[in-house]
């Protein structure tokens, strides 16, 4: 765990205040704050994440999302536990001391399939599990929980009623966001984040957004760019502003000094390099893909997700290099959340 002397207190910043902040008026002082604190905080350190996509079902219908449950021109896949502990090996093996566990939202995975699954994790590594699975009943989050899992991440997407209607036709918005309270209330360290430029998405509906997803007291927070995929309903919609994901990464930093802020792939798809560019405007935390080479670019949320070509070594390699580069020092260590009332402190 790192624990730092610098203390930082989140800015109070209005709707109006962030919409103005959206549109650019104040990028060169929001860009060189979010830096300070982003660094400060986190003693200039980007922590890494391995993260295992093992299946690519999903019972959702997402309008944004490739592997939404209508889309019959997806090569799905499920991995066993063998070979999702394969893949946690690795993770391992190259020292990163946490490992995401990441599906669609698959229920023919029984609950106590995963449980046990958390349980060999723990015996074989000392190793962090976050847990990125969907929509899941509550006894299963508790089991989870209760069998060793630290962490869960839920997005929300937004958290405006009328557009989360519009982009998940029969998720249940009141439902998602009582589940998100009911992971904290557990002791999870726990994320939700929103996707930016949504199709049918105002400054107005995204500054709401920031606010409501700042209020809550979450431990991880995640944003990233809307990119549109061939296969779903919007499909001929624009890819979101790279420049605005990072407005919103930035806002988040100061909102949320101590909240862990990914650098989401999905920025370097849209304009390669925006990924490390996003690591001097607030986000902390990488997370490279350790999904096996057989299935690794069938997890095909959006187009030119998982599409590195070179080896594992080489990838977290290359990582290494870009976050050096800037000044930062990678750390695959634990970095548990600052926030979080069941871990301990210093």
């Amino acid at each position: 765990m790192i624990c730092t002397s610098h203390s930082f207190q989140p800015v109070d910043f209005s709707e109006k205040q962030i919409i103005e902040l959206l549109n650019g008026t104040q990028d060169p002082w929001l860009f060189d704050q979010a830096k300070l604190v982003s660094q400060q905080v986190f003693n200039n350190q980007v922590f890494i994440r391995g993260i295992v996509e093992f299946s690519n079902n999903c019972r959702h219908n997402c309008h944004y999302c490739g592997l939404r449950s209508s889309n019959r021109k997806v090569e799905r896949y499920r991995l066993s536990t063998t070979e999702i502990l394969d893949a946690v090996d690795e993770v391992a093996l190259l020292g990163i001391e946490t490992v995401v566990l990441q599906s669609g939202d698959d229920w023919q995975y029984r609950a106590e399939t995963i449980a046990e699954l958390i349980r060999t994790i723990k015996d074989r590594h000392n190793l962090a599990i976050t847990l990125s699975l969907g929509d899941r009943k509550h006894q299963e989050l508790k089991l989870w929980r209760e069998a060793g899992a630290d962490r869960y991440l839920l997005k929300m997407e937004t958290f405006n009623r009328r557009l989360f209607r519009q982009c998940r036709p029969n998720a249940n918005f009141d439902e998602r966001l009582t589940r998100l309270s009911y992971i904290q209330s557990l002791g999870y360290q726990t994320g939700s984040g929103v996707i930016t430029d949504l199709p049918g998405m105002s400054d107005e509906i995204l500054a709401n957004d920031i606010l409501k997803l700042s209020s809550m007291g979450l431990d991880m927070l995640a944003c990233g760019p809307f990119v549109a995929h061939s296969q779903t309903p919007f499909a001929q919609h624009s890819n979101g502003s790279v420049l605005k994901s990072h407005r919103v990464s930035a806002i988040l930093r100061l909102l949320n000094p101590g909240a862990h802020i990914p650098a989401t792939s999905s920025l370097d798809v849209i304009e390669p390099g925006a990924r490390e560019l996003a690591l001097i405007r607030g986000c902390n935390v990488v997370m490279p893909s350790f999904t096996p080479a057989h299935v690794y670019a069938r997890y095909n949320i959006y187009p030119g997700k998982n599409s590195a070509t070179c080896q594992m070594q080489q990838r977290i390699a290359l990582i290494f290099k870009k976050i050096q580069h800037h000044g930062l020092k990678p750390n695959p260590s634990r970095g548990d959340s600052k926030r979080n009332q069941y871990v301990p402190r210093c």
